[in-house]
């Protein structure tokens, strides 16, 4: 019975564990006014009938603090890359010289800074979502294990136990969203 609490402590863990790290990867992805490659990973190119991601079909490199710039390794795919920002409505308009793509972010202006906010807070409450689903499902294993014979002493540790790691993680996606609203907000 102790085995199979801790695994399913163990299984919890990981689980919000993921959780965060997709938090962070979509926070990422939310730009706060600074050229980062990491703003192009969800834009994928039709690389010859096959969806590919950009970074695999060019260099993608940072020119200065608000422009990033593409450089395609095959000229041909200058027009696929352009389409696919475009098509990806990430709120930059590319500029293509022939040779490679240049993406200059515009500064952000107090509303869309607002705008940014709420989505990454719709982004922690997902998360957050996630994690109390985990909860859900690791307390509804411990009563499982509690008609089986597990002793109610034991199985409400075990709840404490789960509950303080639900803690333990939402207290970390309030931090994330702290920092990456703090980011945006800078002027």
């Amino acid at each position: 019975m102790a085995d199979d609490i801790s695994s399913l402590r163990l299984n919890a863990e990981e689980g919000m564990k993921k959780a965060i790290s997709h938090l962070e990867a979509e926070l990422i992805k939310i730009r706060a006014g600074k050229a980062n490659p990491q703003m192009l990973d969800g834009i994928v190119v039709d690389y010859y009938g096959t969806p590919t991601p950009v970074s695999q079909v060019g260099n993608i490199s940072i020119m200065d603090a608000r422009t990033l710039s593409i450089q395609p390794w095959e000229k041909n795919m200058l027009q696929p890359i352009e389409r696919a920002i475009i098509a990806a409505n990430i709120g930059i308009t590319p500029q293509n010289d022939g040779a490679l793509i240049r993406l200059f972010l515009p500064p952000l202006t107090e509303e869309r800074r607002k705008d940014l906010v709420k989505k990454c807070q719709g982004e922690g409450e997902h998360s957050k979502v996630a994690i109390r689903n985990i909860r859900r499902d690791a307390i509804e294993g411990i009563k499982k294990l509690q008609k089986n014979g597990l002793s109610e002493d034991v199985a409400k540790d075990a709840e404490a136990d789960v509950q303080a790691l639900t803690d333990k993680f939402i207290i970390t996606v309030d931090k994330h969203l702290a920092q990456k609203e703090k980011e945006i907000m800078a002027v």
